[in-house]
């Protein structure tokens, strides 16, 4: 009987690992002895980082989705099924169709997804690029905006660690360009003692903010927003005034994650080397929704699926998984509208922020444009 592969989430990682898995196990699929069954919500895919540079009208909606079957191999099997269940002791995903998908192993890469819902006034009272349609109207305001000061909060925890300073520093151009920067207060903030959870980048930042002119607070965690009298509160007893909130929400993993009983934070707990879910042989996990030490970020997806399909391939050709996962990231950092830095970490290796060029800005311009070859498992 073909051993089955069913995988949960049609995003970067989940993309990603049936693409590869299916070129690794290419003679098995002919043969009849594996399938690849991949499921998602939706039919598009959607390229998330894009939407930072749509809140500048940077990057327009139709450069960033592409159809999730023109995306996958022919011989994977594509699913548009809402998972509503996972039965982990008898094997099987329910899908809101009413079907179910038998599995022998079980892929989740179910992604995080901002909560704005968890700071009381900020639906109303805040803007973010986390979504698309967040995005869409960030750009307007942004777009309008002439005087005043713009305040940037971040809630914990939350993807892409390094887009709030991201979205700081092409502001602070963006205003430059425009001629009003001289009338615009820039305030950053951040919840723990430093500018980022990565101290390397953290000092990097002090830097960029004294030159810029950037001001900034940590030991800020927003707490309420007043939607009437522009004031976000914070837990630490501070009420600060704005023209312009743009948060970033806090965010949560997907709600079939806590449904099936995996987790009560909705954090898949995932061993860190082999990325397999904790008290499960037969199930892995990858991406933005696992409890992994490590950033939430499309190049984290990245690297793990291709240890995720090295494992799967290991296990169904030789009968043991043999490749660990080393806390790889890498990740461009803009800097403005036209210079970037870039960032490369591990579980051991901290990451050390190179000097801003206009180079590194364009081949992270470069990535957003052939992010598909990526998806497709080309590069």
């Amino acid at each position: 009987m073909a051993k089955r592969i069913i995988i949960v989430g049609g995003g970067t990682g989940g993309t990603m690992t049936a693409n590869i898995l299916a070129s690794k196990l290419d003679s098995e699929i002919r043969n009849g002895q594996v399938t690849i069954t991949l499921l998602s919500d939706s039919p598009v895919h959607v390229y998330q980082p894009a939407f930072l540079y749509l809140a500048f009208d940077r990057f327009y909606e139709d450069e960033f989705t592409r159809s999730e079957r023109d995306l996958l191999r022919p011989e994977i099997d594509f699913v548009v099924d809402k998972t509503t269940g996972i039965d982990f002791k008898s094997c099987f995903v329910q899908g809101a169709s009413g079907k179910k998908y038998q599995y022998d192993y079980l892929v989740l890469s179910t992604g995080s997804y901002p909560d704005p819902s968890a700071i009381p006034g900020l639906e109303k009272g805040g803007d973010w690029f986390y979504t698309q349609e967040g995005a869409k109207k960030l750009a307007k305001k942004i777009a309008s905006f002439e005087k005043g000061r713009i305040l940037l909060s971040v809630g914990v925890p939350h993807k892409c660690p390094v887009a709030p300073l991201e979205v700081i520093f092409m502001l602070n151009d963006y205003f430059k360009a425009k001629g009003i920067r001289k009338n615009i207060e820039l305030y950053y903030t951040y919840p723990i003692a430093r500018l980022h959870a990565l101290e390397p980048v953290a000092n990097w930042a002090v830097g960029m903010f004294e030159k810029e002119g950037i001001k900034s607070e940590t030991f800020f965690n927003m707490e309420s927003v007043d939607p009437e009298k522009k004031t976000l509160s914070t837990l630490e007893g501070s009420e600060v005034p704005y023209d312009l909130l743009i948060a970033i929400p806090p965010h949560k993993g997907a709600d079939i994650i806590v449904d099936s009983g995996l987790s009560k934070s909705g954090w898949i707990p995932t061993d860190k080397q082999t990325l397999k879910v904790t008290g499960y042989d037969n199930v892995y996990a990858l991406g933005d929704g696992t409890d992994l030490p490590i950033s939430k970020a499309g190049s984290t997806a990245h690297f793990e699926a291709d240890v995720v399909a090295e494992n799967l391939t290991s296990e169904i050709k030789s009968g043991y998984p043999a490749h660990f996962y080393d806390g790889r990231v890498l990740c461009f950092i803009e800097t403005g509208l036209h210079e970037g830095t870039y960032v490369w970490f591990s579980y051991t290796t901290p990451p050390n922020p190179a000097p801003p060029s206009k180079l590194i800005h364009w081949m992270k311009l470069s990535f957003n444009r052939i992010y598909w070859m990526a998806a497709r498992g080309l590069m």
